[in-house]
C-alpha cells in the first residue's frame, strides 16, 4: 500500500505559506494567571467543530455554559459536552490508536449506539451535505476501511517517533485531518474526531500551547471554503486527487493568524 501521509506536496505547500509558522506559533502563550483559559479556548474549539456538523447552540452560548455554568436544554449541550470530554481526555493522554478509540467513544456517547462507539464502521458510507441533503462524498469502501485505518496508524506512530520541523508538523497535522476524514472510518463523528486528531498531533509534537490554536473556529468561520477544499479532491475515495489538496492543507496555518 502506498503511503497515506505523503510528503509529495510538502515543498509546494511550504512555498505557498504566507506566515512564518515558528514565529507566529511561538507567540501563542498560555495565560497561567487565567485558570479558565483552557476551558475558554476548548469551549470555542468544541462548539465551532460541533457547528460545522450542524449543532444549533451558538459558540458564545456554549462558552457561557462551560465557564458560567449557564444551563441550556440537554439536546443542545449533550453532544458538544461529549466532544469537550474527548478534548480533555486527549489533553491528558498520549495519541495512540487505543486512546483514539476511547476518544471516539466519548464523542459518540449521545450520537451512536454503544455497539458502534470506538469501533470501525460496518456499513458503506455516504457523506451528505447538511443543508441540501445531496450526496457530497463516497467514503472508503467497507472492504478497505480496516486496512486503511491500520495503515494510517502505522504512519502516525512513525511520525510521532520522527523529529520534524515545525513546518512539517503543521503539514502532516493537516494531512492527518484530511486523510482521516476521507477514510471516514467510523459510523459517525468523523469530522469532529479528524479535527481533534489534527490538534492532538500538534500538541504531541509542539507542546500544550497547540491546544490554543483556533483551527476549529477558523474552519467554522470559513466553512464554505472548508467543504469546498475537501471537495476539490473528488467525490469517490478510490479516485481522490491529492494534487488538489494544497488549499485544504493551507487552512491550518492560516488559522494561526485568525482572530
Amino acid at each position: 500500500m502506498s503511503p497515506l501521509l505523503s510528503n509529495t506536496y510538502f515543498s509546494q505547500w511550504k512555498s505557498m505559506l504566507d506566515i512564518d509558522l515558528k514565529t507566529v506559533f511561538s507567540s501563542l502563550q498560555e495565560n497561567t494567571l487565567a485558570p479558565n483559559s483552557f476551558t475558554f479556548y476548548t469551549s470555542v474549539s468544541v462548539m465551532s467543530s460541533s457547528k460545522i456538523e450542524g449543532e444549533q447552540l451558538e459558540v458564545d452560548s456554549y462558552v457561557k455554559h462551560k465557564i458560567l455554568n449557564i444551563e441550556y436544554l440537554p439536546e443542545l449541550t449533550q453532544k458538544p459536552n461529549d466532544l469537550y470530554e474527548a478534548y480533555l481526555f486527549a489533553k491528558d493522554n498520549r495519541l495512540t490508536k487505543s486512546n483514539f478509540s476511547k476518544v471516539h467513544q466519548l464523542i459518540t456517547t449521545h450520537l451512536l449506539p454503544k455497539s458502534q462507539q470506538g469501533v470501525l464502521r460496518n456499513t458503506e458510507m455516504l457523506v451528505m451535505e447538511h443543508k441540501t441533503g445531496r450526496i457530497q462524498y463516497e467514503a472508503a469502501s467497507l472492504s478497505k476501511v480496516e486496512d486503511l485505518y491500520n495503515q494510517l496508524w502505522i504512519e502516525i506512530d512513525a511520525l510521532l517517533r520522527k523529529e520534524l520541523t515545525i513546518d512539517e508538523v503543521f503539514y502532516y497535522a493537516s494531512f492527518l485531518h484530511l486523510t482521516c476524514v476521507n477514510i471516514h472510518p467510523f459510523g459517525d463523528g468523523n469530522g469532529r474526531i479528524s479535527r481533534l486528531l489534527e490538534k492532538w498531533f500538534l500538541a504531541e509534537k509542539l507542546g500544550s500551547n497547540a491546544w490554543y490554536i483556533k483551527s476549529e473556529k477558523y474552519y467554522y468561520q470559513q466553512v464554505n471554503d472548508y467543504y469546498k477544499n475537501l471537495a476539490r479532491l473528488g467525490i469517490f475515495h478510490d479516485s481522490l486527487d491529492y494534487n488538489k489538496s494544497i488549499p485544504f492543507l493551507l487552512m491550518l496555518p492560516s488559522s494561526l493568524a485568525f482572530e
